[in-house]
C-alpha cells in the first residue's frame, strides 16, 4: 500500500501546491500535441520533408503517447507514482532537448517519439497522486479534478497560441527546447511537493502489455494514415486489422492471467466504463472541432497563422472560467448526470453553429460565439465525465484508473479526427468551383458531425451515468 494512503485519514497540507505542480505537468503534457502545429510549415522548410511525410512531426508523439498509457498507468501503480512520474519528467525533457536540436527528418520523428513515451509516463502517475491527494474530501474532489481538466484543455489550446509565437518570434526549434527548462524546474520541485509512494508488491504482465501497446500503437497508426490515404488503403485497414486482433487477444490474456494488466473487473467500478465511453465522444467531438476551427481561420478567413492563434485565444481563456467558476458549481447541485447531458448539448449546437458559417464569415458572430457556447459545453461535460472516469477507483488501482480514462481521451481524439477529416475531404473533393468554397462545404459538414457526436454523448449521459455515493 502507498505512503499515500495516509491521506484517507488526514489532508496532506501540501495537497494545492502539489496539486498546481501535477496540473502544469498535464498543461505541458497537453500542449505537446498541439504546440508544434502552427511550426509545421517552418519544420518542413528547414529540414526538407514533403508534405506526406510531415504528418510525422505529429504522428510520431501520438502514436507512442496513446499507445503506452495503460502501460505508464500499471508502472505508476507497481513502483510508485511519483517515481514513475520523475521518470516521465526525465525522458520528456531529454527527448525535448534532442527534438529541439535535430537535423534531420529522422532525428525530429525520433525525438518526438521519445516525447510520447515520457508523457505516456507523466499523465497517469499525476493524475492518480491528484485522485489520492484529495480521495478524503469529496467536494475537494471536485475542485481539484476541475483544476486537472483545466489545465489538460488549456495546454491543448494554449499551445497553438504559445507556437505561434515561439516561432514567429524566435524559431520552431523554440516550440521543442521550451520543454528543457521546464521539464528541470519540475523535477527540482517535485521530490518537496510530491510524497515518495511506496512500490507495491506485484508482477507486470508482460504479454499483456505488448498486446494492448501493440494493439493500440497500430490502430492510432491506422487512424492517423487515413488523412492522406484514405480509409481503403493498406496502410490503414492492415495496421487496423491487426490492432484489433491484438486487443482481442488482449482480453483474452486478461481473462486468464492471475495478475493481469487490466482486471477486468475495474469496470465494475461504478460509472468507470460510462465516464470512459463518454471521454471518447468528447474527444472526438472538441478535438476536431478546435482543428476545423483553426483551418477555418487561416484557409477560409484568410489569417496569418499569428492572428488565428490569437483568434484561437478565447478558447483556454473561457475554459478556465467555465470549468473553475460554473461548472464545479452546476454539477454540485444538479449532479453529474445533468451537467453532462447539458454540456454535450451545448457542444453539439455549437458545432452546429460552426456548419453553417460561410466564406464570408464575421469573427465575432460566426467565431466568438460558437467558440464561448463549445468552451462552456465542454467544461460542463470534461468535468462530470473524467470525474466518472476515475473517482470511484480503489487507491491501489488508481494508475490504472487514469491510464484507461487518458487513453479514452487520446483515442477518442484520433478516432473522431480521422473520420471527421475524411468527411470533410470527400465533401470538398465533390464539389465543383472555387477551391475555398470547397474547402468550407468539408470543414461545415466537419462541424456538423461533430454535433452530431456530442448529441449522442448526451444521449448517453441520460441512459448510463448514475449518481456519486456521498
Amino acid at each position: 500500500m502507498s505512503t499515500y494512503s495516509h491521506t484517507l485519514v488526514q489532508p496532506n497540507p501540501k495537497r494545492w501546491k502539489s496539486l498546481a505542480l501535477l496540473g502544469f505537468a498535464n498543461f505541458i503534457v497537453m500542449m505537446d500535441s498541439a504546440v508544434v502545429q502552427v511550426a509545421l510549415p517552418s519544420i518542413k522548410g528547414e529540414l526538407g520533408y514533403t508534405e506526406a511525410n510531415l504528418q510525422w512531426v505529429m504522428n510520431a508523439f501520438l502514436i507512442l503517447f496513446g499507445g503506452l498509457l495503460l502501460l505508464g498507468g500499471k508502472l505508476s501503480d507497481l513502483f510508485g507514482h511519483r517515481r514513475i512520474f520523475m521518470w516521465g519528467v526525465s525522458i520528456l525533457t531529454v527527448s525535448s532537448l534532442l527534438a529541439g536540436l535535430a537535423w534531420n527528418e529522422m532525428s525530429l520523428n525520433i525525438g518526438r517519439a521519445i516525447q510520447g513515451v515520457g508523457s505516456a509516463l507523466i499523465a497517469p502517475s499525476a493524475l492518480s497522486i491528484v485522485m489520492i491527494l484529495f480521495s478524503a474530501n469529496k467536494k475537494e474532489m471536485g475542485k481539484a479534478l476541475a483544476i486537472w481538466g483545466l489545465s489538460g484543455a488549456a495546454g491543448g489550446a494554449l499551445g497553438i497560441v504559445l507556437g505561434g509565437v515561439l516561432t514567429q518570434l524566435l524559431s520552431w526549434r523554440w516550440t521543442l527546447l521550451f520543454y528543457v527548462p521546464v521539464g528541470i524546474i519540475v523535477l527540482l520541485l517535485a521530490p518537496k511537493l510530491l510524497q515518495k509512494g511506496l512500490p507495491k508488491t506485484g508482477r507486470i504482465d508482460y504479454a499483456g502489455a505488448i498486446a494492448i501497446t501493440a494493439a493500440l500503437i497500430l490502430i492510432v497508426y491506422g487512424i492517423v494514415n487515413v488523412e492522406n490515404n484514405g480509409w481503403q488503403a493498406l496502410s490503414t485497414v492492415l495496421p487496423l486489422g491487426i490492432g484489433v486482433v491484438l486487443f482481442i487477444i488482449f482480453i483474452l490474456i486478461q481473462v486468464f492471467r492471475k495478475e493481469p494488466l487490466v482486471p477486468l473487473n475495474i469496470f465494475k467500478t461504478p460509472n468507470l466504463a460510462a465516464g470512459n465511453v463518454s471521454l471518447i465522444l468528447l474527444s472526438a467531438s472538441w478535438f476536431p472541432l478546435i482543428y476545423f476551427l483553426i483551418l477555418y481561420l487561416q484557409q477560409v478567413m484568410e489569417y496569418e497563422p499569428f492572428i488565428a492563434a490569437m483568434g484561437m485565444l478565447p478558447a483556454p481563456i473561457l475554459m478556465a472560467i467555465f470549468m473553475v467558476v460554473i461548472a464545479e458549481r452546476v454539477m454540485a447541485k444538479l449532479g453529474m448526470k445533468v451537467t453532462m447531458f447539458i454540456g454535450f448539448i451545448f457542444l453539439g449546437v455549437s458545432g452546429l453553429l460552426f456548419s453553417g458559417n460561410t466564406v464570408e464569415g464575421n469573427y465575432w458572430s460566426d467565431v466568438f460565439i460558437p467558440l464561448l457556447l463549445a468552451a462552456l459545453g465542454n467544461a460542463l461535460a470534461y468535468l462530470p465525465a473524467t470525474t466518472a472516469a476515475v473517482s470511484e477507483a480503489k487507491s491501489e488501482e488508481s494508475g490504472l484508473a487514469s491510464g484507461l480514462y487518458n487513453t479514452s481521451y487520446q483515442v477518442g481524439s484520433a478516432v473522431g479526427l480521422a473520420i471527421m477529416v475524411s468527411i470533410a475531404a470527400a465533401t470538398s473533393s465533390t464539389t465543383i468551383g472555387n477551391s475555398v468554397v470547397a474547402l468550407n462545404q468539408g470543414y461545415q459538414q466537419a462541424f456538423f458531425w461533430g454535433g452530431i457526436v456530442a448529441f449522442l454523448g448526451g444521449i448517453l449521459a441520460l441512459l448510463f451515468i448514475r449518481p456519486l455515493k456521498r
